[in-house]
């Protein structure tokens, strides 16, 4: 995420052609979530963090040790894409470390519409980060914890990602 708006259609009076003020900015913050689904499709979950910059491995292995607390007893399994960071010796030795609860399971190479996180981002995107002009990242902080959570508390959305993905449990 960042200050450049997610420009989207809009609707405006004839003749006036709608027009985003921004301060072309490229300060950026990442995310990191993981929809989490039960195998008989009783439950659903979705948890995320943010961060200013970029996720490296030692953030991304400090989500993942929030992870185990959140599913505390249980054993996850992690699908992931290509990201660096996902696949640096440091987090393969550190997963080799967790396998009592987590097992990793890798997406093919640019393979984004395998990945139901993918349509988390863009369903956030598109309704509360649409045509934002934000002055601050914690503009778009709030607008992207308030779509985030929405989309949390929604079992049939978190489902209708996985669906759409044609993977199954």
């Amino acid at each position: 995420m960042s200050l450049l708006p997610v420009v989207r259609a809009t609707w405006a009076p004839k003749g006036v052609t709608p027009v985003l003020h921004h301060r072309f900015s490229w300060k950026r913050m990442s995310m990191a979530g993981v929809l989490a689904y039960r195998h008989d499709r009783s439950r659903s979950a979705f948890v995320f963090s943010m961060t200013d910059g970029a996720y490296n491995t030692d953030k991304l292995i400090e989500f993942l040790t929030e992870l185990r607390t959140h599913f505390a007893g249980e054993k996850v399994i992690v699908i992931w894409d290509g990201l660096m960071a996902h696949r640096s010796r440091a987090m393969t030795a550190w997963l080799d470390t967790q396998r009592d609860w987590l097992h990793v399971e890798r997406l093919p190479a640019y393979a984004p519409e395998l990945n139901p996180i993918e349509q988390v981002w863009g369903n956030m995107k598109s309704t509360e980060l649409a045509n934002l002009c934000p002055d601050t990242l914690d503009e778009v902080r709030i607008a992207t914890e308030s779509g985030l959570t929405r989309i949390g508390s929604s079992y049939d959305l978190c489902h209708s990602f996985l669906d759409h993905t044609g993977l199954s449990l």
